[in-house]
C-alpha cells in the first residue's frame, strides 16, 4: 500500500483555504482535520515505520496478528513479514486519520467506509507478486495451481461474481428447498407454497412465512437439517410461505402498494381460505418482515385483525440506525435511481449482490479471490453461500418507494405519516402479541434496531412483545437448528426499557433460540387437530409441486 502520508499531503493541501483556521477544511464540505492530533498520528508514523525499517535489515521478523498473514510463508521470509506489517501499519494510520477527522456523523462514516474498501483491497495478500502462499503453492504443485487460478478467473468473468462455493454441487428443488409440499396459488408476483405435514396432528392454525424479496425464500429452507420450514412442519404447524417471483421486465413497473396488497394481504386471506381459519400465525424475515407488518397495519386500519401471533426475525420497522448500509443511502443517490429506475425499470441482482460484499469484502470478496485465483483451490460446497449468490431483480418503483420512505425518511414509524392505497398506517394498531429476534453481530440490520420495533407494536401492552437476541450476524443467527447446539441467545423479561437497559439485564442461554421461538407460537396456534389429508382445497387445487418454478428463474 502506498504511503499514507501521500493521502495526508492532499488532504492538508485541499485545506489550505482556511489557513489560520484550527482545522483543514476538506472541499468545503464542513469537513477538517484536527492538525495536532494530524500531526501526532505522523510523528507515531514514522517511528513505527522506522521500527519495521530496522527489523527488515537486521532480518529480524515482525510480530503479524491477522488471520489473512497466519500461514507460515509470511514469517519465513523477512521481506514478506516486513510487507504484511507495513501494510497493517498504513492500514491503522488510515483509520486513525478518519477518527481525526470532524465531519457530520453520516459524512463520516462514508470516508471511513471509502477508505476500508481501498485498505481491505491494497491487503497484499490480494496480489500474486506479494502473496508467498500462492507463490509456494505454484512450485509444489509444478504451476497447476496458476493453470486452475486462471481458469477459475476466466469462468468467474463469464458469469459476472466471485465464485463463493460450488454451484454445481447444488440444485434447487435437489439438494436445497426439498421441503415436501405444493404450489397452491400463484398470480405476477408470487407463488403460495403449502408444505406437507410431518406429523399425524397439527395445530389448528398455520403459519404464513412471508420472507425476503431480494434473495430467494430457500434461505429457510436450505437443506433438512438446517431448514425453519422443515423445522416448523416437524413441530406440529401447517406452513404456508410465499416465494417471490424473480423481477423480469413484465414487472417493472410495479409498486410496493402492490407488494402489500397483491402479495402479502392477498396471501393472508388464502391462508385463511385454505385453513377456514379466521387467525392465524405470521412470519416476516428482514424485508419480508417490514411488508408483513405494513400489510398487517394497513389491515389493522380497516378493522382486520388476521393474525394470532406476529414474528418478526432481523427485521426494520424503525429506520432511525440503519448501521453500514447508511453510506448507501442518502437524497442524491435515491434521486439517481428515481431518475433511472422509478417510474419503470428494474434494480439489478448484480447491483445487491455488490453492494452486500462491500459490506464485508474480506469475507466475502478477497478472501474468495486469494484461494479461487491466486491458489487455485477449488471453492467447497456451502448451501448457504450457494443461496447467497442466488441473487434478485427488484422492480424500480417498488425499490425506489422503499429506500426513500423506509431508509432515508423513516415514515413507517410515524403514525399516519405512510399510506397505502389510501390506508394510512399505524403499526401501533396490530392486535397480536409479537417474537422479534434480532443477532448481536448483525450489520445489516444492527440488534438496536430490531429492538425499536418493540416499542411500535403494542404501545399500549408492551408486555406482549418478546425480544430474544442471538448470537452471530444477519443470516448466520437465524440459520441456527437445535440439533447443532451452536452459540447462544439472550433472554430478558423485562418490557418497556430501552436496548442498552435490556441487554444489561439479560440472560445468556447456550444453543438455538429456535426451541423458544417454536414455545411462543404453540401458544397461539390453537388446539391440535387431525393433520390435512390433502394440500390446498377444492377451489386452490396444487398448480406444481414444491418448491415451483418462480425460484428456479435465475436473475443471470
Amino acid at each position: 500500500m502506498a504511503d499514507p502520508n501521500v493521502l495526508l499531503s492532499w488532504m492538508n493541501a485541499a485545506g489550505q483555504r482556511s489557513a489560520g483556521s484550527s482545522g483543514a477544511s476538506l472541499d468545503g464540505a464542513g469537513v477538517s482535520l484536527n492538525r495536532a492530533v494530524v500531526e501526532k498520528l505522523q510523528r507515531e508514523y514514522a517511528e513505527q515505520l522506522s521500527v519495521l525499517w530496522q527489523d527488515l535489515l537486521g532480518s529480524r521478523i515482525p510480530a503479524i496478528a491477522d488471520k489473512r498473514f497466519n500461514a507460515s510463508a509470511w514469517q519465513a521470509n523477512p521481506l514478506y513479514a516486513f510487507n504484511a506489517a507495513a501494510y497493517l501499519l498504513n492500514a491503522r494510520f488510515l483509520n486513525a486519520l478518519v477518527d481525526a477527522v470532524d465531519a457530520p456523523p453520516k459524512m463520516k462514516r462514508k470516508i471511513g467506509f471509502a477508505i476500508q474498501q481501498m485498505v481491505d483491497a491494497m491487503s497484499p495478500a490480494n496480489f500474486l507478486a506479494t502473496n508467498p502462499v500462492a507463490q509456494q503453492k505454484i512450485v509444489e504443485t509444478h504451476g497447476e495451481s496458476l493453470t486452475k487460478g486462471i481458469a477459475h478467473l476466466i469462468a468467474d468473468m463469464q458469469k459476472g461474481r466471485v465464485s463463493q462455493t460450488d454451484e454445481s454441487a447444488f440444485e434447487v428443488g435437489k439438494d436445497v428447498a426439498i421441503t415436501e409440499g405444493a404450489v397452491v396459488f400463484e398470480n405476477a408476483l408470487f407463488q403460495l407454497i403449502q408444505y406437507k405435514p410431518l406429523t399425524k396432528t397439527t395445530y389448528q392454525r398455520p403459519l404464513l412465512f412471508v420472507p425476503p424479496c431480494i434473495n430467494k425464500y430457500y434461505i429457510l429452507d436450505l437443506q433438512p437439517q438446517n431448514s425453519v420450514v422443515r423445522y416448523a412442519v416437524e413441530q406440529g404447524h401447517t406452513v404456508f410461505l410465499i416465494s417471490w417471483r424473480n423481477a423480469d421486465e413484465s414487472m417493472a413497473h410495479a409498486t410496493w402498494d402492490q407488494y402489500i396488497d397483491e402479495a402479502v394481504i392477498q396471501a393472508i386471506d388464502l391462508v385463511q381460505e385454505i385453513s377456514k381459519q379466521d387467525k392465524i400465525n405470521a412470519l416476516g424475515f428482514c424485508v419480508g418482515g417490514t411488508l408483513l407488518s405494513t400489510a398487517l397495519a394497513k389491515m389493522a386500519g380497516a378493522g382486520v385483525h388476521p393474525v394470532a401471533s406476529l414474528t418478526l426475525l432481523t427485521s426494520f420497522l424503525d429506520f432511525t440506525d440503519t448501521g453500514i448500509l447508511d453510506v448507501y443511502i442518502d437524497d442524491m443517490q435515491i434521486r439517481l435511481r428515481e431518475q433511472a429506475i422509478g417510474r419503470g425499470g428494474l434494480m439489478p441482482a448484480r447491483e445487491f449482490a455488490s453492494a452486500f460484499s462491500s459490506l464485508r469484502p474480506n469475507d466475502l470478496l478477497w478472501n474468495y479471490v486469494e484461494s479461487n485465483y491466486l491458489k487455485g483451490e477449488d471453492p467447497t460446497p456451502f448451501d448457504l453461500l450457494y443461496w447467497n449468490a442466488d441473487s434478485t431483480n427488484l422492480p424500480g418503483p417498488m425499490f425506489c418507494y422503499y429506500l426513500r420512505n423506509m431508509y432515508l425518511d423513516n415514515a413507517l414509524k410515524e403514525p399516519g405519516k405512510l399510506a397505502v392505497a389510501g390506508q394510512e398506517i399505524d403499526l401501533g394498531k396490530i392486535e397480536a402479541p409479537t417474537f422479534i429476534y434480532a443477532s448481536r453481530e448483525d450489520h445489516i440490520v444492527p440488534w438496536t434496531s430490531a429492538y425499536a420495533s418493540t416499542s411500535l407494536l403494542n404501545p399500549k401492552k408492551p408486555e406482549r412483545n418478546r425480544f430474544v437476541l442471538g448470537a452471530s450476524g444477519h443470516i448466520a443467527g437465524v440459520i441456527n437448528p437445535p440439533s447443532k447446539n451452536k452459540r447462544s441467545y439472550w433472554l430478558n423479561q423485562q418490557s418497556g426499557v430501552d436496548a442498552e437497559t435490556w441487554l444489561a439485564g439479560a440472560v445468556e442461554h447456550p444453543g438455538s433460540w429456535w426451541s423458544e421461538w417454536t414455545a411462543f407460537l404453540s401458544e397461539h396456534a390453537g388446539k391440535q387437530v387431525a393433520a390435512p389429508r390433502k394440500l390446498g382445497s377444492a377451489t386452490r387445487k396444487m398448480i406444481e409441486p414444491a418448491p415451483g418454478s418462480y425460484v428456479k428463474v435465475r436473475a443471470e
